[in-house]
């Protein structure tokens, strides 16, 4: 049981680092996180769906 709990401490502590300094400059130092762009899903041409990376469609 204590090994157990040893592990499940152990890899907490060993994720807890990446998830604290997502967003690092080139130096290394700690920097805001720029804006997410939102993902358009769907695309329309001429009133119809249309792949998002044909010439001319537009974001739904």
């Amino acid at each position: 049981m204590l090994k157990i709990l040893l592990a499940a401490a152990t890899l907490s502590l060993a994720s807890a680092p990446a998830m604290a300094a997502p967003c690092k400059d080139a130096k290394g130092r700690f920097m805001k996180c720029p804006p997410a762009k939102p993902v358009a899903t769907k695309c329309r041409l001429n009133g119809k769906f249309a792949k998002c990376g044909t010439p001319g469609a537009k974001p739904a």
